[in-house]
């Protein structure tokens, strides 16, 4: 049997994803979990979640990290890969991955759903230069700035009142005569004074220069328009739903007309074996409580599946062993106990990454007499500390402070952060670390080949916020680049630091790439993504 048989594979690593995984690797099943881009989700993206049963308030971000731990803990396997087809005929199903195939007996698929342009005049041109689609990552970039609220569902509302932290004032354009979302979602934003919202209200046009600043809406009853303009710029946030991602299965005859997918009330496709949950489902309701329902009932009826296919093939693939206490409740002390700047937790992942570690790294630290420095220093010593296959040098050089660079093999391997690499990217940096030192992450042949295959010099600036989910993705797929061609050179920003460059490439977006200085690019992109950059 090859070791790349699961029970189940799950295509997608969000709260459906998650949870299926949970119920699947707790039954005792062997599960796969692929994710092309983050574990969690677009609930990682949500700044605060109070409507989950239990639990009062938490992040979007701990709340998908808690949903992963929790599998992991029973046993599911993941895996970062893009997902290229599935072959849905016969016992044995093969998915088909950027890393390689993988067999299973069913498959869920939990791709869940990405924000949806509207497609007014100028949104695609001023994406990233006005026009944004999460609050979290973009909502500091209008600190006293007017901010449009473009939506009326449950989205609008909530993140129209995340914006009030930062906006002078917000305004809802609302297409319909009030709000989609439950009444008292609405009802904060109505008593929210910073907030003035604008029913049977539409987007005419956004213009502008370098970035946005005149906006045109107008009365859908009426038919009079009204004109917003500040030449220093301001926000349009766009929360007008999502697109499914189902172009997996666009062949297979289970879409209805809008791309969702059209399953039985057991989560069951037309296609046996094949189950869907979360938002690529066709349901009234879009919220994470209503995905993990959709994700519990798709696993218990695979379960069955599972079972018959068992019997039927005389195929069981070994189930991992699972970690200690999973499904106690809570975690261990030592798991939550606190150890200078990184927890026991942080430690354990560290320590397995310095395990892999092929060639020792230098970390030349250049800084100057500010807090920042300081702080980048302080973070670099304790770092060193961890293992033996870290040194640090702390470099003076007020010009180029303050910037951490990766060395190896007493060359500079072209990667660096610009500022303290804390938060979202502080998982990013580590990876730099590991795929200078090798081996590195995974990559298939073909990628490899076309990464080593560049002959001419690019240069990469990649503008980050560290509150911000999707800036890592796009820092890793630039970094594992630039860590096996010498040819490119991959500096991260944490652009709270370096508000000359986010005035020089007009950034009111994160995360922005710029390329060779001139080419400018927004939003999380994949390694064939920025591949195809370079070579265009």
């Amino acid at each position: 049997m090859s070791k790349n048989m699961y029970d189940a594979v799950i295509v997608g690593g969000g709260p459906a994803g998650l949870t299926a995984a949970i119920y699947l690797a707790r039954a005792y099943y062997r599960v796969l979990v692929i994710e092309k881009e983050k574990f969690g989700g677009q609930i990682t993206l949500t700044a605060e979640v109070v409507n989950y049963p239990g639990i009062e308030h938490i992040s979007g971000a701990k709340l998908g990290e808690q949903m992963r731990k929790q599998a992991e803990n029973f046993g599911a396997e993941f895996l970062l890969a893009t997902v290229d087809s599935i072959d849905m005929d016969g016992d044995i199903k093969k998915v088909h991955t950027s890393k390689g195939d993988i067999e299973c007996f069913g498959v869920v698929l939990a791709t869940g759903a990405s924000p949806r342009m509207i497609g007014f005049e100028g949104e695609a041109k001023f994406k990233g230069h006005g026009v944004a689609y999460c609050a979290t990552c973009d909502g500091e970039f209008f600190k006293g700035k007017e901010v449009f609220v473009v939506g009326g569902g449950f989205a609008a509302a909530e993140e129209s009142v995340f914006l009030t932290k930062y906006a002078k004032h917000v305004t809802i354009l609302i297409r319909e005569p009030d709000f989609t979302c439950a009444k008292t979602t609405a009802q904060h934003a109505y008593d929210n004074e910073k907030i003035t919202v604008l029913t049977h209200t539409e987007v005419v046009k956004v213009e502008g220069g370098d970035v946005l600043e005149r906006i045109v809406y107008k009365n859908n009853e009426t038919g009079k328009e009204e004109v917003f303009e500040d030449k220093e710029g301001f926000g349009v946030f766009v929360f007008a739903g999502y697109e499914p991602a189902t172009s997996l299965v666009k062949d297979f005859g289970i879409l209805d007309e809008r791309g969702y997918v059209i399953t039985d009330a057991s989560k069951k496709t037309a296609i046996d074996g094949l189950y869907a949950a979360g938002d690529v489902c066709i349901k009234p309701l879009r919220q994470v409580v209503t995905t993990v329902g959709d994700a519990g009932i798709a696993a218990t009826e695979l379960e069955k599946y599972i079972s018959v296919m068992h019997k039927k093939t005389g195929i069981k693939p070994v189930v991992p062993i699972r970690q200690s206490g999973a499904g106690k409740g809570s975690l261990p002390k030592e798991e939550v106990k606190e150890e200078g700047l990184f927890s026991s937790d942080m430690l354990a992942q560290l320590n397995t990454v310095f395990g892999k570690m092929e060639k020792d790294i230098l970390l030349k630290v250049f800084v100057k007499d500010d807090d920042v420095s300081k702080e980048l220093l302080s973070y670099m010593t304790e770092l060193g500390k961890l293992t033996d296959k870290i040194s640090v040098e702390e470099i003076k050089d007020e010009a180029k402070a303050p910037v951490v660079e990766i060395h190896r093999d007493g060359e500079f391997s072209g990667l660096a952060f610009h500022g303290v690499p804390g938060g979202h990217e502080f998982t990013s940096f580590i990876l730099g670390i590991y795929n200078v030192s090798g081996p590195g992450q995974g990559l298939s042949d073909d990628i490899r080949e076309k990464i080593l295959k560049i002959k001419d010099k690019v240069s990469f600036k990649i503008l980050v916020s560290l509150s911000c989910t999707m800036c890592p993705d796009l820092v890793v797929a630039v970094q594992r680049i630039a860590s096996l061609n010498p040819n490119i050179d991959a500096q991260v920003y944490d652009i709270n630091h370096f508000g000359d460059l986010r005035e020089k490439y007009h950034v009111m977006s994160v995360p922005c790439l710029v390329m060779n200085e001139d080419k400018v690019f927004f939003g999380k992109k994949s390694i064939e993504e920025v591949l195809e950059y370079i070579n265009n």
